[in-house]
């Protein structure tokens, strides 16, 4: 490839594919949907099998539904596989699966610390374990949503900003170990966002928030970027703050 098609190629076409975790509702459905829109194929997943199942039904024949655990690397691996076999290969990673949990450090219980931890930074790692041969293969990208949370702590939410801080951090490394790889990686890290996070019900009362579909533009647009070109970390917020 000379330097000059490195500089022109992008990641949209109709020949790319993408698998995004925590894929049945809020910012991984809407990466999804404007993924599709663009002619990828797509894998989403969710620890729940019925609402990823709906999920993947409502976005269409492009969409494939999987449950997946991305705490066990055993099956992040399985749907790893299953993408590949159904589409012939990954292009795009998107590690989106998170969960929070949030109390006084003294009162945080050891099992919501794993929960937290083990599904908002171990899942990533694993989902990129899984991946990282088969997007080396395509010269793909990785997206890891992370959080302002990953670099402002608030009280209470020890379990929570330890797990974005850490994944902040592990974005980074990532982003230098596999861009000799030709695999580029960034870190999405958005405020306020009006998703169902937190057995949250989005409603008219979260107009002021960061929307799902907004994210999924940034995806989109970081996909069309030149492939010489690397915006490694996002920080994304709300336009005006609550109530101004």
């Amino acid at each position: 490839m000379t330097q000059n098609q490195i500089g022109t190629h992008s990641q949209i076409g109709a020949d790319k594919s993408a698998l995004i975790t925590g894929g049945s509702k809020g910012i991984g459905l809407e990466t999804a949907r404007a993924l599709i829109a663009e002619g990828y194929r797509v894998t989403i997943t969710s620890r729940s099998a019925a609402e990823v199942d709906a999920a993947a039904k409502e976005l269409g024949s492009s969409a494939r539904g999987v449950a997946c655990d991305v705490r066990e690397l055993k099956s992040v691996e399985e749907a790893v596989a299953g993408h590949v076999a159904a589409y012939g290969g990954l292009d795009v990673l998107v590690a989106n699966a998170g969960v929070g949990k949030f109390a006084p450090i003294q009162e945080l219980s050891a099992e919501d610390w794993l929960a937290v931890i083990d599904t908002n930074l171990t899942g990533v790692f694993y989902s990129v374990k899984a991946s990282v041969a088969h997007l080396q293969k395509a010269q793909g990208y990785i997206f890891t949503m992370s959080s302002l949370a990953g670099k402002n702590p608030f009280a209470g939410a020890g379990a929570y900003n330890a797990s974005k801080f850490g994944l902040n951090g592990l974005s980074e490394v990532m982003m230098l170990d596999l861009r000799p790889l030709g695999i580029k990686v960034t870190q999405i890290m958005p405020g306020s966002v009006a998703t169902h996070f937190n057995n949250h019900t989005p409603s008219e009362a979260d107009a002021w928030k960061i929307q799902p579909e907004d994210l999924a533009q940034i995806v989109v647009d970081l996909l069309k970027m030149p492939a010489r070109t690397l915006p490694s970390k996002v920080e994304v917020r709300p336009s005006r703050p609550k109530g101004s």
